[in-house]
């Protein structure tokens, strides 16, 4: 395909994502068999993270399921990276302490990490084989040499690589769903919901992490 870019609202653009979710269902009949294995449980709730400048490579993105330790299950966008160069990350949590039996309450906590706000490239956050499953984006976003509608199964990114296998051991043959891929990806003021996100490294320069008890601290 030849090199081309484009730039758009996420909102619209993630319009051709509905039918990767038709994969989720074949995902979750691979979970519900063995046939696929989950990363991990997840926690069951969700965070914000939010970018003023998110510059990545070798981007894919696919239906999944994220399943919890008691076999509740999330649909999800997978958006993977090989690497990211992130500007001005701000991570956010809200939980309430007293979903656990205490003789006392307590208000609600917000936990918020911000990293790598910085106009210097060599002060912003890096990241390797980055893996983000979220249910909610906006962002303006601008793609290099992208292709919409591959099979999810020949996704060659290093971060996607488990996917893959996984897609190609565990499913029917050409049920391996939607996809798509670019060579670069760049998202200026990106917002999102996530259910999860792992790294192979994650590097956090000028980490600031603070615990608030009262509201308006959440990314937005």
């Amino acid at each position: 395909m030849s090199k081309t870019y484009g730039k758009t609202r996420w909102k619209r653009f993630a319009l051709v994502m509905v039918p990767s979710l038709a994969a989720t269902a074949a995902v979750g009949v691979g979970l519900a068999n063995s046939a696929l294995a989950a990363s991990f449980s997840i926690s069951g709730q969700q965070f914000k993270v939010s970018a003023k400048e998110l510059h990545g490579t070798n981007f894919a993105q696919f239906g999944s399921i994220d399943v919890e330790k008691d076999k509740t299950t999330h649909p999800v966008a997978v958006s993977a990276f090989d690497t990211a160069r992130i500007k001005g990350l701000c991570q956010s949590l809200v939980t309430d302490p007293n979903v656990i039996p205490l003789p006392f309450k307590l208000p609600k906590i917000t936990l918020r990490l911000e990293a790598g706000d910085s106009d210097q490239q060599d002060r912003q956050v890096e990241a390797a084989n980055l893996l983000i499953d979220l249910d909610s984006l906006e962002a303006d976003a601008e793609f290099g040499n992208i292709n919409i509608g591959q099979d999810a199964s020949t996704l060659t990114g290093t971060a996607t690589s488990g996917w893959t296998s996984a897609l190609k051991s565990g499913l029917p043959s050409g049920k391996t769903g939607f996809a798509q891929a670019a060579e670069t990806a760049d998202l200026y003021g990106a917002k999102q919901t996530a259910w999860a996100t792992s790294a192979g490294t994650f590097k956090l320069r000028g980490l600031k992490l603070n615990l608030f008890t009262d509201a308006g601290h959440e990314c937005f």
